[in-house]
């Protein structure tokens, strides 16, 4: 622009151009910085989108809220890491968790531990996640010719932790293999179990034919697709869901792939569960405790859930089947299974009345399963029971006295 054409303006007006210019040009430096800060590189998550797994806050990070204590515990059969919060309170149980094949204990149990009112009822007790050797994220490479333990020693590692902190007793929660583990705990050691929640336990062992179609399995498929087949459905790896995609990357990503193959194989290796419904075999043990079934309708363990409830007492023992669950019900309906876990606790005495968000505050009635039933809900034989086709109804308690007891064995659909 020459000097004529600036002196054709008023001094007011050039000022008006050039702050008008300059701001043009800020404007666009910051839109362009904007653009190089702020890349858009992963699509939105499913908690933006609405979908039905948006506890899952992101796929990338699972991390836990509270003031949660990481220690590595010695062992008979080597060292176990464990992340506890709280510490032991009088005679109280623990609340005890144990992941499955492919997970830890963030993987396994956050999206169930954080549900608001999971936190209602947690805030109780002390947790204790443990991680099977070698299992947890960040974890070193096993050495080479390292000796996995068995799963019953894997069940008798447990007497260390509970040693370490003061136990009294537990409460375990576990899925898949931890539900194996626990399970073996509870009849080594009756005394130290008061109560289990088993996911997707299968009790048997793999015969001759499984084993083989494993081998088979292994030679012709990666260890996550392996693992994956384990975890979720057919359907489920075929509708290649969100929440699919998601832990196919972080069993890839964040679990070591030599220490995940020796904690598989050694699963693979186990034995049948000794236990059976006292008056069906000579010397018949079972579990003594009160314990929870849970499988999701759309679940690969369904068969071997059915077959453990085939195997316990009924006076002491709930089958939740849980509708439109697949393969991780913890994952995909943590509100169901906090609220079935809420009655567990009631029904063994435990948290007279908690408070409730969908009741305003308000105190939650004891021991009764019926809120359960919203929708397809329907009491029926135990598969395997030993009373034949009688159907078994719900039980109902009114009371407000929070020590209800649930006497049946019973499958609600939810």
């Amino acid at each position: 622009m020459g000097p004529g054409l600036v002196g054709s303006f008023p001094a007011k007006a050039s000022c008006r151009v050039a702050r008008s210019l300059l701001q043009t040009m800020l404007l666009s430096k910051m839109a362009g910085m904007k653009e190089q800060q702020f890349p858009e590189e992963k699509p939105l998550l499913l908690e933006q989108r609405g979908g039905p797994d948006a506890e899952m806050e992101n796929c990338e990070t699972f991390t836990c809220t509270g003031d949660w204590k990481e220690h590595d515990i010695e062992t008979p059969f080597g060292m176990l890491h464990v992340v506890i919060r709280g510490a032991a309170k009088g005679n109280r149980p623990a609340i005890l968790t144990y992941h499955d094949v492919g997970l830890n204990h963030k993987l396994c149990f956050n999206t169930f531990l954080q549900n608001e009112d999971m936190q209602e009822i947690t805030k109780h007790f002390v947790v204790c996640h443990v991680d099977a050797p070698g299992q947890q994220i960040g974890a070193s490479q096993l050495p080479q010719g390292y000796q996995y333990p068995t799963m019953d020693q894997l069940a008798s590692m447990l007497t260390s932790v509970v040693q370490h902190f003061g136990f009294k007793s537990i409460v375990g929660i576990g899925v898949g293999a931890g539900a194996y583990i626990l399970a073996k705990f509870a009849l080594i050691f009756p005394d130290l179990v008061e109560g289990l929640v088993l996911l997707n336990i299968d009790p048997n062992g793999k015969g001759w034919i499984d084993w083989a179609a494993t081998k088979l399995s292994g030679l012709t498929s990666a260890l996550p697709d392996t693992i994956m087949s384990h975890l979720f459905s057919q359907e489920e790896l075929m509708n290649n869901t969100e929440l699919v995609q998601c832990y196919r990357q972080q069993i890839n990503n964040t679990i070591n792939q030599f220490n995940l193959q020796l904690f598989w194989n050694m699963y693979n290796s186990r034995r049948d569960l000794e236990m059976n419904r006292t008056g069906s075999a000579l010397n018949a043990k079972t579990i003594r405790c009160p314990v929870m079934l849970v499988v999701g309708d759309n679940s690969p363990a369904e068969e071997g859930v059915v077959e453990c409830n085939s195997k316990l007492d009924p006076t002491n023992t709930t089958f939740l089947k849980m509708a439109d669950s697949g393969g991780l019900p913890q994952i995909t309906q943590p509100g169901k299974l906090t609220e079935a876990f809420k009655y567990f606790l009631q029904g063994m005495g435990y948290i007279a009345n908690i408070k409730d968000r969908r009741l305003s505050g308000g105190p939650v009635p004891s021991a009764s399963m019926t809120r359960l039933a919203r929708s397809r809900t329907a009491s029926l034989t135990s598969a395997g029971s030993v009373e034949g086709s009688r159907s078994r109804p719900c039980t109902h308690s009114d009371s407000s006295d929070g020590v209800g007891q649930l006497n049946h064995t019973m499958e609600v659909s939810c």
